[in-house]
C-alpha cells in the first residue's frame, strides 16, 4: 500500500471532495478533524466538523521555520484559549458535499470552562440504543487540564443539532490517569469502545453507575510505535471490524520547539477481536499533521474524513472492494 492514500484511491475509482464552513461560522480559523457517519435511523449521511479558533503553522519538512519554531498556534489576540465549536452537517449522498449546516447547541448543559483547552475535541459520532451521540474527550473542567471521554446526546431535527444529555465517562480501575482520549466507540457493540489498539483493550461504559470496565484485552505485538485512536470501529464484511488508527512522533527542534508528524494505518480484527492485520503507515496527502476520526459504510463505498494541518477538511469515497483487498492481501 503506498504511502499517498488520497492517491491509492483515486487510482482506483474513489473520490474527494474538501468540506467547507462559511466564513461566518471560522473568520478564517481552522476547520479540521471532522466525524463522518451513516446514519440509518435517519437515512441520512452525517458529518460533524470541528472549528478552534486558531490557525496552525507548520513548517512541513522542517523547512520556514517561524520565530516560534516549526509548528505554531496562532490565536486571536483577544482570545489566547483553544476552543472548539462543533458543526454537523448533512452530506450529499453523491456529491458529498456539506448541505445545511448546523452548529451544535451546548448552552444547555454547558458550565464556565477552568482550563484553556475548552469544548468537546475530537468528537466521533455514533448512534447506540436510538439515541445519536457526539463523543469527544472535554478538558475543561479541572483545573489542571485532566481529559476524560465524553458522550453527548444530540437531539437533530431540520432546524437544529441540540446536546440534550452529557455524560462524562470515568477511565478504567481507579480513575486516577490525566488524559483519556481518542477512544473508538464500536458502532455495533453499544457503549463499548477500543481504548488501546496494540494489546487490544475493549471496554463497557455503564451510564448508570458511572463505572468503566475492561471486556476484552487481546496480546501485545511488537511495533516500532504506538497505534492510538481515529475513527470510530465498523464492520467491513462478515468476517472482519476495522478502523482507521494513528501513529504519531512528537520530538523537538533544533532550538526546542514542538514538532510532530503524525501517520495512519488500518487494524482489522477478526469476529473474536484478534488482530488479523494492520497497514503499513501511510498518510492521506504527504502532510504531516493529518487526523482521521470519521468512518463509515454507505451503499458500495467507506466514507472517511480527515483534517489537514489542522486548517482544513476532507471526506474521502473509498471503494468497498479496495478496502477488502487491502484486508486479505
Amino acid at each position: 500500500m503506498q504511502q499517498n492514500f488520497v492517491k491509492l484511491v483515486l487510482d482506483n475509482g474513489g473520490s474527494i471532495q474538501p468540506l467547507f464552513l462559511d466564513f461566518k461560522y471560522t473568520n478564517g480559523t481552522g476547520i479540521f478533524n471532522p466525524s463522518v457517519y451513516y446514519d440509518k435511523i435517519l437515512d441520512k449521511l452525517l458529518v460533524n466538523i470541528r472549528h478552534c479558533q486558531y490557525t496552525l503553522y507548520h513548517a512541513e519538512k522542517c523547512k520556514f521555520d517561524s520565530q516560534w519554531g516549526p509548528l505554531s498556534y496562532l490565536n486571536p489576540e483577544n482570545d489566547m484559549t483553544l476552543t472548539t465549536t462543533n458543526y454537523l452537517s448533512e452530506l450529499d449522498r453523491n456529491t458529498l458535499q456539506t448541505q445545511k449546516v448546523l452548529k451544535i447547541d451546548t448552552s444547555k448543559l454547558d458550565v464556565k470552562p477552568i482550563w484553556e483547552f475548552v469544548g468537546l475535541e475530537d468528537v466521533r459520532l455514533v448512534r447506540w440504543n436510538n439515541t445519536l451521540y457526539a463523543t469527544g474527550v472535554r478538558r475543561d473542567t479541572t483545573p489542571h487540564g485532566q481529559g476524560r471521554m465524553e458522550l453527548s446526546g444530540i437531539e437533530l431535527t431540520n432546524d437544529s443539532a441540540k446536546e440534550f444529555s452529557r455524560f462524562r465517562i470515568a477511565s478504567t480501575g481507579d480513575d486516577n490517569s490525566y488524559c483519556e482520549k481518542n477512544w473508538m466507540p464500536i458502532e455495533e457493540m453499544p457503549f463499548h469502545y477500543m481504548k488501546w489498539c496494540n494489546p487490544s483493550e475493549i471496554v463497557k461504559v455503564d451510564l448508570e453507575t458511572n463505572k468503566t470496565k475492561s471486556t476484552f484485552m487481546g496480546t501485545y505485538t511488537y511495533f516500532y510505535k504506538d497505534f492510538r485512536g481515529g475513527s470510530q470501529v465498523i464492520r467491513l464484511n462478515d468476517n472482519y471490524s476495522f478502523a482507521c488508527v494513528h501513529t504519531v512522533n512528537l520530538f523537538r527542534s533544533e532550538i526546542g520547539a514542538k514538532n510532530a508528524v503524525y501517520r495512519h494505518c488500518f487494524i482489522f480484527w477478526d469476529n473474536d477481536w484478534n488482530v488479523h492485520k494492520w497497514t503499513p503507515e501511510f498518510s492521506f496527502l504527504n502532510a504531516d499533521i493529518e487526523f482521521c476520526t470519521g468512518m463509515t459504510k454507505l451503499d458500495n463505498s467507506f466514507i472517511l474524513t480527515f483534517g489537514f494541518q489542522d486548517n482544513c477538511s476532507f471526506v474521502l469515497k473509498v471503494p468497498a472492494k479496495l478496502m477488502e483487498d487491502i484486508c486479505t492481501t
